[in-house]
């Protein structure tokens, strides 16, 4: 039940994210970007079908390398260490560039303020408070799902309210609700990178589906002959991020099954379960209950297609939801983020904390921040900080414990020369307009 709840949600969390531009969970984050654009373009049945066939795929491609892989693979998550961590991190945070659609100065400080916000609470390392401004609710820091709501949720509805002219995409007439031979050529690659990329990503310790959904964006917006169409309805933009966060939770499954290592917070639910039935997940997990692990493996074959098999008949149900009249639509959309926010600790101070990201995330939005870089550096940010502090604590100060790690040093490398690639098409727009400058001056 608990693996079912969980792909399950890699699947149904695209839906709202793709109709009224509010992530279903985390990991539908980076869906809102292109999906919503799509959406309103009137392709919101193209969007939902390419995300539903996307995750089968995925999520039937990460059965299979759970099932082949598992012990190998495992085997190799073993040689990962606090410097390795740290690296990998790092490279997930320079995906911040290939998250901005504008400038990239402006990505990077939605970035920082991403990390600044994620060094609320106590330290990781000595459990002193900090930025807690006497408030006993921010001691355990700011939780992802109320910031999540409020930039992508809040704000979206204090954007639309204050516009007068009439909303087109509620006019338009849907069709081709299922992906055409166009959108099958362009998605292909992007499904299958996706799948493979969020399996192995899924399987490293802090990895999960959020990570393996925000790399996925990031490498397709970076492969791309045309980087300038993510953001405004890229077809790509959907589909490899959907079918990574499927493959990441098949992925998610081998530490915890051959390790005894819970790979992510829901996994660690799982572990809790198991542990309460007189279940020790880990290397004896086959031989001493094989029914388990088998029996886990099936319900992700049947699980998988039953979620195919229910929401492609549904596509038509969800378009219509586009329909609704705004003035019904945006109560409900405020209703279901309240809900969402108080629920998780059944406290008030979460709503609060949406709200005041909903205000914040509507200014940014009308001075042209988005909201992407920041959520991706709120996740990375306490991971990368324990690790680089473990790291540095390890080495007694020295950051050449980068450089002697082969998986470390490969990697800082991967991000250095990501990292300056983003700056070429800049430095090009200035390069043209300087030689255009000389060129009138003569």
């Amino acid at each position: 039940m608990l693996a079912g709840i969980y792909y399950g949600s890699m699947y149904g969390g695209s839906t709202t994210s793709i109709l009224v531009n509010i992530p279903g969970e985390a990991a539908s984050v980076v869906t809102t970007l292109d999906g919503y654009q799509m959406a309103k373009k009137g392709r919101a049945g193209s969007a939902l079908g390419i995300a539903a066939f996307g995750s089968f795929f995925a999520g039937t491609l990460g059965i299979v390398g759970l099932m082949i892989f598992a012990a190998p693979l495992a085997e190799f998550g073993l040689k990962f260490g606090a410097p390795e961590y740290t690296a990998v991190i790092l490279l997930g945070l320079t995906l911040i560039t290939y998250l901005s659609h504008g400038s990239v100065i402006k990505g990077f400080m939605m970035g920082a303020f991403g990390l600044i916000l994620s060094c609320i609470g106590l330290d990781p390392i000595q459990a002193s408070p900090r930025m807690i401004f006497n408030l006993i609710q921010l001691w355990d820091g700011i939780d992802l799902v109320p910031v999540v709501m409020g930039l992508f949720g809040i704000s979206e509805v204090l954007v639309n309210i204050e516009k007068t002219a009439s909303h087109e995409i509620l006019r338009t007439k849907i069709g081709n609700l299922f992906p055409t031979v166009t959108d099958w050529m362009q998605a292909k690659g992007a499904i299958l990178r996706g799948s493979i990329l969020g399996f192995f990503l899924g399987i490293l310790p802090g990895g999960g589906p959020v990570i393996a959904s925000f790399a996925s964006y990031g490498l397709e917006k970076r492969l791309s002959k045309e980087p300038d169409r993510f953001g405004k309805g890229a077809i790509e933009g959907v589909a490899g991020p959907e079918s990574a966060n499927n493959s990441s939770c098949s992925g998610g499954f081998i530490p915890l099954f051959t390790l005894g290592i819970p790979p992510n917070v829901v996994l660690a639910l799982f572990f809790g379960a198991m542990m309460i039935h007189g279940i020790r997940p880990g290397p004896l997990l086959l031989q001493d209950h094989p029914d388990i692990f088998w029996g886990v493996v099936s319900s992700m074959y049947i699980g998988n297609l039953m979620l195919l098999v229910l929401n492609l008949p549904l596509i038509p149900m969800w378009v219509q939801l586009l329909k609704i009249p705004y003035r019904i639509l945006f109560p409900l959309i405020i209703l279901f983020c309240l809900i969402g926010s108080y629920s998780l600790k059944t406290s008030t101070f979460d709503v609060l904390v949406m709200v005041f990201f909903g205000i914040i995330g509507y200014l940014f939005r009308k001075f042209r921040y988005e909201g992407a870089p920041l959520v991706l550096a709120f996740v990375l940010g306490p991971m990368f900080e324990l690790n680089l502090r473990q790291s540095l604590l390890i080495s007694k100060g020295s950051l050449l414990i980068f450089f002697t790690r082969p998986i470390s040093a490969i990697t800082l490398t991967l991000s250095i020369l990501l990292l300056f690639s983003s700056f070429i098409p800049y430095f090009r727009r200035v390069k043209k307009k300087h030689e255009s400058s000389s060129t009138k001056d003569d």
